[in-house]
């Protein structure tokens, strides 16, 4: 059951994931025409990054969850849950901020625990969308009194989440600094230990992408948190060579080579029918991950999807970042770890055997392809292509012989499931309509396979899915249309 959730969660952040490779890219060009004054010295540079960043940045990305995942998880994909998500994540990070912590404990901002800095992170969107969903599915329907029938209905679903959001907020008013500060000072704990630090570092800062809580272990070891300031000090050339920039070199053999690879690997076992979907999502972040480091439109496709495959890559690119310590190479990043870093960066005086990274990036992508590769197939890990609900449509057609055609196709198929007599819930996954029906022997399935459709799944007692093919989500707008309001 929590699987299932976690995987309804992965594929309602498609959409948007699906626009952070693009930005990714615009962020990446930028910063290449201007590495040092992040588009100060060249218009052109400061135009891309602002354009990637208007998308890319945390407190974007964190958005644009709360809004894919309220509208992806809601029982019929409904703009007012998405705007529900939106409420949510708007009551929770303001009431979380800085300034509304200062004023609720009467203290002055500068004395707030540093972890409502960082409130607005992909963790918190990605709670605004569950709540927005939740609120959604039970209260969309709801009638009040006539004196409150205003509110009724979709209507209800903001003010419900805003409430919902209240209740979140205050426990994490005492929950968020715990957390946050307590990573803070397990950063500090594995300060001496290394090459194995390094490799714990790395561990952990993967697995807490998620929920954007890697930038509390960031500031420790990037920054001027515990004195080492790695990012600064690499590029000023102030430290030592061979150990600044320890806690970045491990990075580039991941993110240049371990991850692509990773993507290869989803590609090659993605169901038939779905891997020219996939492709051009796996090929756009792919490219992002290696030529500019930014490598969530790639984790974020899988993590949710299949977490025990997350948890692997969080667990390489540990053991990267060890590798790469113990043999004291180093490289360093003012943006990520990709090649516009790694080229940029390769000459300055404290970089060590860079070089021997793309080594260690060649073997990386190998471990990665075969590694993900054998678990994606032994396991039948849903990555991208591979999920439940997508199946193989060999005899679906790919062209839409018109609007008209498909407007016939979706009046008989709604016919033939009943009708709004029959018909409960309406939804679509990519290639199948997926519905609940009051009485199955009240369907038609001959009237139905009459449309030419690839099949029928009947998959519990009240519940059926009519595979389709790739037009399923224009005959999924023209039963709405026909369909009356429940």
């Amino acid at each position: 059951m929590v699987m299932k959730y976690l995987q309804n969660i992965g594929r309602s952040l498609m959409l948007p994931v699906a626009v952070l490779p693009a930005a990714a890219i615009l962020m990446g060009l930028g910063y290449w025409m201007d590495p040092e004054g992040w588009g100060e010295a060249n218009v052109i540079a400061a135009f891309l990054i602002k354009a990637g960043e208007s998308i890319i940045s945390t407190e974007s990305m964190s958005i644009l969850f709360a809004v894919g995942i309220a509208f992806g998880m809601s029982k019929d994909k409904d703009g007012s849950a998405a705007l529900s998500g939106l409420v949510a994540y708007l009551v929770v990070t303001t009431l979380l901020s800085t300034e509304s912590v200062a004023l609720l404990q009467g203290v002055d901002p500068d004395n707030v625990n540093a972890a409502f800095d960082n409130v607005e992170n992909q963790f918190i969107g990605i709670i605004s969308g569950i709540i927005a969903s939740i609120m959604y599915n039970r209260f969309s329907h709801v009638k009040l009194p006539d004196a409150f029938a205003f509110f009724s209905g979709k209507r209800l679903v903001p003010i419900m989440t805003a409430v919902s959001s209240l209740l979140i907020s205050a426990v994490l008013f005492f929950v968020w600094p715990v957390v946050y500060s307590g990573l803070v000072s397990f950063g500090k704990a594995i300060l001496d230990l290394d090459a194995i630090g390094a490799g714990l570092y790395g561990f952990f800062n993967r697995l807490l992408i998620p929920t954007g809580l890697h930038h509390a272990l960031n500031s420790v070891f990037w920054f001027d948190v515990a004195g080492i300031n790695d990012i600064a000090n690499f590029w000023s050339g102030e430290g030592e060579k061979g150990v600044t920039g320890m806690y970045m070199a491990g990075f580039f053999p991941v993110m240049m080579f371990g991850l692509p690879a990773a993507a290869l690997a989803m590609y090659h076992t993605a169901k038939t029918t779905r891997k020219k979907t996939v492709a051009s999502l796996l090929l756009a972040a792919g490219f992002a991950s290696f030529f500019t480091g930014v490598t969530e439109p790639l984790e974020f496709s899988f993590m949710f999807l299949a977490p025990a495959l997350y948890v692997v890559h969080a667990a390489l690119t540990g053991i990267s970042m060890a590798v790469a310590a113990a043999f004291d190479w180093t490289a360093g990043f003012g943006f990520s770890a990709g090649f516009i870093d790694f080229f940029l960066s390769s000459k300055l005086p404290l970089a060590n055997q860079p070089l021997m990274l793309l080594v260690q990036g060649l073997v990386i992508a190998v471990i990665y392809y075969v590694l993900f590769r054998f678990l994606i197939t032994k396991f039948n890990f849903k990555t991208p292509g591979r999920e439940d609900d997508v199946e193989q449509v060999e005899n679906a057609s790919e062209e839409s012989s018109g609007d008209n055609d498909i407007a016939t196709m979706a009046k008989e198929i709604y016919a033939g499931l009943g009708g709004d007599d029959n018909v409960v819930t309406l939804d679509n996954c990519v290639t199948r309509l997926r519905l609940d029906v009051k009485d199955m022997d009240a369907v038609d399935q001959q009237r139905i396979k009459n449309t030419g459709v690839p099949g029928i799944n009947i998959v519990g007692k009240n519940s059926i899915q009519v595979i389709v093919g790739t037009q399923v989500q224009f005959v999924a707008d023209e039963i709405r249309k026909i369909r009356k309001p429940h």
